[in-house]
């Protein structure tokens, strides 16, 4: 069942596949944790509901998305012949679990102060989110076509950088001697191509090391301030997530919460599209459709068992290739999240491993990622590449300024003068962050090709989307909107004004793609 019939059978298991599964359910398994720690802490749910009923229905989607995924490199193998097929990752999506908690379920509980209400709420505005990006995966490989590589590759590039691998990078620094000791390790046995000692996987045997060292720094008193074990581990309770019709009691109360909902839904779409590419520039080539609707297909039915957030595949294609991974990875990450979500592991397994030990892997995702977006992409289109890096790093310092804000206890509405003028911008810039990069790495693509019409389309359809608030929202939520609502808004007029600019951008590249060719048929 699991081996191709040509010459060279394809396993389903291979050393590498260690390293990814490590990193592929780390990651996993750290979204779902937070997001229990933010609905039991933040928001005052009850324990019992989230361990027994949201975080089971969570793990569905993941169950279902990877298990497909390793049936994808499956046959992908056996059609080509191929033995280094490696399967794309699937997993909750980061961005989108911050807004569905602190846009969705969270701001439910609070108007209905009902968890159950607020749940089935959620559970419908998960199980629209998966239907619309069901529908949407059979223009994906329109797209995908439409679009030049610079623009799919250069998003993937700047989140790889800027988000996978800082982040991470500053948990290695709360504890540098776990941190960069698993870090060096990582990169000399995966990078450096060095095998670690008694063949043990680069990246297991950092996560071992650097566990190892943080348990006996705890014991002989030697910890880092601040950073002491500090697992909460509940009591075990089993639980079988199955498919339900309760999310029909949110459906009544979901509207109010869809345009928070529908732009990370177009996000993960667009981020699909681009991690398609992103495995096909890396020697692995999925057809996008299956790719999207596959992931949307995972997001309805774990709505469908109690899901609050969707997944996603994941960025990182190349770095788990380059690990060594195969099917096997994903194949191991569905089976032991699956089992970890009904037998009520998932805490105790993320809490026993300290962050800074496994912050490397995400470190080493991004500079692979990155990497391979450069080698993929023409040399003439790499400043395209580098365009896109821009939204992304508005969205960093956002979230970073977001967070100093809140811990003074200052809202941005109290920022006077230039710093509030910054923070408008910054908020411009990184609402759709996404799809602004790819926009704009698209048209700078066109423009070295001296393909203005094509480049003006592309500004035609920035100018269009802000006008819905799918790119530059100017709202803290980075909710959609109708043109003629912004008039009701006081002082909210930039969209209209970023859209009159892409207009006029649109005008002179047509206008100037008009002379150029006439001056090219002249010397013609």
């Amino acid at each position: 069942m699991f081996h191709s019939s040509s010459p060279n059978p394809y396993p389903l298991f291979r050393p590498g596949d260690l390293n990814a599964f490590f990193g592929l359910i780390i990651d996993n398994l750290t979204q779902l944790v937070i997001l229990s720690g933010v609905l039991i802490g933040v928001f005052g749910f009850p324990a019992d509901l989230v361990l027994t009923q949201i975080l089971p229905g969570c793990v569905v989607g993941v169950v279902i998305g990877d298990l497909a995924y390793t049936r994808m490199a499956v046959s992908l193998a056996r059609r080509t012949g191929r033995t280094d097929v490696t399967a794309m990752p699937l997993g909750i999506d980061t961005p989108s679990l911050f807004a569905f908690a602190f846009g969705v379920i969270g701001p439910a509980f609070v108007l209905t102060r009902d968890p159950h209400k607020a749940w089935a709420i959620a559970m419908a505005a998960i199980v629209l989110t998966g239907g619309l990006k069901s529908a949407l995966a059979f223009v994906g490989p329109a797209i995908r076509r439409a679009v030049p590589r610079a623009g799919l590759l250069g998003p993937i590039a700047a989140i790889a950088i800027l988000l996978i691998a800082f982040f991470p990078s500053l948990r290695i620094f709360h504890h540098p001697i776990v941190g960069l000791v698993s870090l060096v390790i990582i990169l000399t046995a995966i990078i450096g191509k060095i095998r670690f000692p008694w063949g043990i996987p680069g990246a297991f045997a950092g996560v071992l090391v650097g566990t190892m060292l943080y348990y006996l720094l705890h014991l002989f008193g030697l910890s880092a301030q601040g950073t002491e074990p500090h697992a909460d581990f509940h009591a075990l309770q089993a639980a079988l997530p199955l498919p339900t019709l309760s999310f029909l009691e949110g459906m009544s109360g979901v509207l109010p919460f869809l345009p928070v909902a529908i732009p990370f839904a177009l996000a993960v779409v667009i981020g699909g599209i681009d991690v398609t590419e992103s495995a096909a520039a890396a020697g692995d080539d999925y057809p996008t459709r299956r790719i999207l609707l596959t992931d949307g297909i995972a997001t309805l039915v774990g709505g469908l068992c109690g899901s609050v957030v969707q997944t996603t595949p994941y960025i990182g294609h190349p770095a788990y290739k380059g690990m060594g991974g195969g099917a096997g990875y994903t194949l191991l990450t569905a089976l032991v999240i699956g089992g970890a979500g009904v037998l009520g592991l998932l805490a105790w397994l993320v809490a026993l491993v300290p962050e800074a030990a496994v912050a490397p892997i995400l470190v080493f995702i991004g500079l692979e990622i990155m990497a391979q977006a450069f080698r993929a992409t023409p040399g003439e289109h790499h400043k395209s590449v580098a365009l896109a890096f821009v939204p992304i790093m508005a969205y960093l310092v956002l979230v970073e300024v977001k967070g100093a804000l809140g811990n003074v206890g200052v809202v941005p509405s109290a920022l006077k003068a230039d710093w509030a003028a910054a923070y408008q911008g910054l908020l411009l810039m990184a609402n759709g962050f996404l799809i602004t990069a790819m926009l704009w790495a698209s048209m700078l693509t066109f423009i070295i090709q001296r393909r203005l019409h094509a480049a003006a389309g592309y500004a035609g359809v920035a100018a269009l989307l802000t006008l819905f608030g799918v790119i530059h929202s100017p709202f803290d939520d980075g909710r959609l909107f109708l043109p003629w609502q912004l008039a009701a808004e006081a002082g909210v007029s930039w969209p209209l004004q970023i859209a009159a600019a892409y207009g006029i951008v649109v005008l002179l590249l047509l206008t100037w793609g008009r002379s150029l060719d006439c001056k090219e048929s002249i010397s013609q």
